[in-house]
């Protein structure tokens, strides 16, 4: 199988197994947001060293959280490293991703980008800043030495010298 049909049908999986879980194991949960359901945005084929295996990388946005996702393109289990959190590089920024165990799915890595979502006015809007949060970390970078900011000025639009301070 090609690794692109790989890539939409595990993607396609995710999507369908946190609509199940939104409508049992989340169902009547306060935290869900109405005007919010769940899509896998832009996942695109993603390696990091010591990556055993290819793997894929974009944002799953649910009812109740909006995270950045890594999944092997073929199916794997590690349900004993559930909970473990590994660093992965994700354009010039480096996130902790947790690792995470669904029977239907296999094993995946999640990095929290917002939960609750109540601070989004509906689908679009939670949409248009998954889809940004993934332009900027794929950007190339134009030869800035700069440092990058720390993960909150990034997801909230602050420069780094604005976090510092100066």
């Amino acid at each position: 199988m090609s690794a692109h049909l790989q890539l939409a049908e595990r993607t396609h999986a995710l999507e369908a197994l946190f609509r199940d879980i939104a409508l049992t194991r989340m169902a009547g949960v306060p935290v869900l947001h109405p005007g919010v359901r769940v899509e896998a945005v832009d996942f695109i084929a993603h390696a990091d060293e010591g990556d055993a295996q290819p793997g894929a990388l974009g944002v799953l946005m649910t009812p109740w959280f909006m995270n950045l996702v890594w999944f092997p393109l073929e199916r794997h289990d590690s349900a004993g490293r559930v909970g473990v959190s590994r660093s992965r590089e994700c354009g010039s920024e480096t996130f902790e991703f947790i690792t995470a165990h669904e029977e239907r799915f296999g094993s995946f890595e999640a990095c929290s980008l917002f939960s609750p979502m109540f601070q989004f006015a509906n689908h679009a809007a939670a949409r248009d800043t998954a889809a940004a949060v993934l332009a900027s970390l794929r950007a190339k970078p134009v030869g800035s030495i700069e440092q990058p900011p720390a993960r909150r000025s990034f997801l909230f639009g602050r420069s780094a010298v604005e976090e510092r301070g100066a």
